[in-house]
């Protein structure tokens, strides 16, 4: 095998090489167009950090002036934090106050007595009930680890339940109400009430019940008011209301009307609930007899007289009757069920919702005090015709309180959070309150053991650290914009915080749009925004930004001309800053944005003016939008371009090739002729000697 040449193959002739020359010759288009694809991307590439540092100071200069300004925020101190602290939201006013916490928010926590620790809970419905919310479900029965499961499980920040250890051997289940308030007991219902009893979490204690409206001498008339009836309908009556002894109700037949007075004692509880049933029973309807009498009498007629075919017709009566010219509509029967009032002190009435039970059993009104403010009296009025009403005594009862059991170990118990504001008694359900003090809530923890001082207090350490972001931002795209624009390595290198891989990077951007005035333009605009002075008030003492110790010569260096001065950086006065804060921040805040024109918009400022002024270029549709967009188009039409070339490319090197290849191939034949003719010639001669 040995000179076994294959054309396209092996490269006798140098052929590869050659298709090499001529092709590099031919690309010349292609990587002149490919390079500049890569310069477009390049430049696409700069237009985009440019915007994205801008865009970021933007955001950060519209943090400064928009409503959640950090010059807005607010710190709260106390001086006993074990027992109560504070939340002050932007609007809250500098100040403060005093507060005791006479004692905390409590929610009822009850302990269940020793229990064996193989315990096993029936099954059965479980309802707990947490003021007005309530978890009920069904226990198939087991353990009380399992229980106590199933009890969180279902719980939803209504109840909890933890199962603690106790003597050895022995268990105790607790089971606490998580909202906090005297008016949200924990209440058992169902099966959960036998299992409280059985496991020794409750017992049976005394009710707490007051009864009023006793005996006749408590029942009292009530005002006229005019109800819209017939002048014929029979007025309310008391003479139609009597007092049952042997029943102790109050008997109203139709049209009878009575009050009960509240007793004073039991106004002053608002948690109290006035309690008593109503029933209906059918009577006589006193209309019809009504209508008769209202009917006009008919008189006789006159008559006539008649002698020998004369007749003589008799004169009608002349008696004065003083009728009606025409005769009264007769009454319909009147059937309501609007019987129960809510006198109130200023002699106004509210009906009280009254809802009559089916064949004639006793009806439950219950009426909670805290729902009728001013309420000094009940009445109940009959304007029914063919109804009688018989009307229980009168309760005053906590339905929290008047459970008929009360806890045997508990841990707490539920009641109402109670703190002095300034020497002002206020109670509240939760131990978050935020309707004493405007803007502020007040968290209690603990009872004080003296009087606590909230003070609230400007954030100082946050305004300063928003001026320093600010500062930052700036002098990041004052950077990006000098290294764009200008053809000068110091640039890169002046920037300590940058990396050696992102030196490298903007080493590839630096002077890319010398000749690009919008980039000269915007930092001109921005420097010249920032140099301003902002009269926002007459009395305003901070009204440059140099005042504040930010400038581009913030230090009050002097020692001679040094370039990096004059790039535009901004630097920080950290002291001269600290004093304008601590005495003008209303001024920090105003010069950063204000409304100059009294609408309540802000419409003037340094960060408001910059936040335009960079919205023109960063914004959909501004100018960097538009550079960009005009780069997309030129890259596409570069990378259709090259994908052109690059198929011209690959037709043109396979043709070369395939023509060197078949030159190729044909020296190899002639050479091959050649070798075999020189072959023969010099065996003849070999064998003619």
């Amino acid at each position: 095998m040995a000179g076994l040449n294959i054309p396209g193959v092996t490269d006798q002739y140098n052929t590869n090489d050659t298709v090499e020359k001529l092709m590099k010759i031919e690309r010349i288009p292609l990587t002149r167009e490919q390079n500049q694809l890569e310069s477009l991307k390049t430049e696409k590439n700069a237009w985009r950090d440019i915007n994205s540092k801008l865009t970021s100071l933007r955001d950060n200069t519209k943090a400064l002036y928009s409503f959640e300004n950090p010059f807005n925020s607010k710190l709260t101190s106390s001086t006993e934090e074990y027992a109560i602290t504070a939340e002050a939201t932007r609007s809250a006013a500098i100040q403060s106050f005093k507060v005791d916490v006479l004692q905390p928010a409590t929610s009822d926590r009850f302990l269940s007595k020793e229990l064996e620790t193989d315990f096993k809970v029936p099954q059965g419905t479980y309802t707990y009930k947490v003021g007005e919310k309530q978890v009920a479900f069904n226990w198939k029965g087991g353990s009380l680890k399992d229980f106590s499961a199933a009890i969180n499980k279902r719980g939803n920040n209504i109840i909890k339940s933890t199962i603690i250890g106790a003597s050895a051997g022995k268990k105790t289940l607790l089971i606490e109400a998580i909202p906090t308030g005297k008016d949200n007991k924990l209440i058992f219902e169902d099966d959960a009430k036998t299992f409280a009893f059985d496991c020794g979490m409750i017992d049976k204690v005394k009710s707490e019940k007051h009864t009023f409206a006793t005996s006749q001498k408590e029942i009292l008339p009530v005002s006229k008011k005019e109800y819209g009836e017939s002048i014929y309908m029979p007025e309310l009556s008391l003479a139609k209301v009597r007092y049952n002894e042997e029943n102790n109700n109050v008997e109203v037949d139709p049209r009878g009307a009575y009050q009960i007075k509240i007793p004073e004692k039991i106004l002053r509880d608002p948690n109290l609930h006035l309690q008593f049933t109503i029933t209906q029973k059918g009577t006589e309807d006193i209309t019809p007899e009504i209508n008769k009498s209202l009917a006009q009498p008919e008189l006789p007629d006159a008559g006539i007289a008649e002698y020998k075919g004369i007749v003589i017709n008799n004169n009608q009566s002349d008696a004065n009757l003083d009728l009606p010219a025409e005769p009264p509509s007769p009454l319909d029967p009147l059937n309501t069920n609007s019987v129960v009032y809510a006198v109130m002190e200023d002699g106004s009435e509210k009906v009280i919702p009254y809802s009559p039970a089916e064949d004639g059993k006793p009806s439950q009104i219950d009426i909670k005090l805290s729902d009728y403010q001013g309420i000094k009296s009940i009445a109940i009025k009959n304007l029914n015709t063919g109804t009688s009403l018989v009307v229980s005594d009168f309760s005053a009862v906590d339905p929290v309180k008047d459970l008929g059991y009360g806890p045997v170990h508990a841990v707490s118990i539920a009641d109402d959070a109670i703190i002095k504001y300034e020497g002002i008694k206020i109670t509240r359900p939760s131990n978050k309150i935020d309707d004493v003090v405007p803007e502020i809530t007040l968290n209690v923890h603990d009872k004080t053991e003296r009087t606590a001082t909230i003070s609230v207090k400007p954030d100082v350490d946050a305004s300063k650290a928003a001026i320093i972001e600010f500062v930052g931002k700036y002098n990041q795209a004052v950077a990006e914009l000098n290294i764009l624009s200008q053809n000068k390595p110091e640039l890169i290198e002046e920037l300590d915080y940058l990396t050696k891989d992102e030196k490298e990077e903007e080493q590839k951007k630096l002077g890319l749009f010398q000749s690009d005035f919008s980039l000269t333009s915007i930092k001109s605009n921005m420097a010249t925004i920032l140099s301003a002075k902002y009269a926002f008030s007459d009395s305003a003492e901070i009204t440059l930004l140099s005042q504040l110790g930010v400038a581009t010569n913030a230090s009050g260096y002097s020692g001679g001309y040094t370039q990096s001065k004059l790039r535009g950086y901004l630097e920080i006065d950290e002291k001269k800053l600290d004093s304008a804060l601590e005495n003008h921040l209303d001024d920090i805040k105003m010069i950063f944005g204000f409304d100059s024109d009294g609408d309540l918009i802000v419409d003037s400022g340094i960060a408001y003016k910059l936040d335009k002024q960079i919205s023109a270029y960063t914004q959909t549709g501004g100018i960097l939008a538009m550079k960009t967009a005009s780069l997309d188009s030129k890259i596409k039409s570069s990378e259709s371009k090259i994908s052109k070339l690059e198929s011209q490319m690959a037709k043109k090197e396979a043709e070369l090739r395939n023509k060197y290849s078949q030159m190729e191939g044909s020296l190899n034949s002639l050479e091959a002729q050649q070798n075999t003719i020189s072959n023969f010639t010099k065996q003849q001669q070999n064998q003619s000697r």
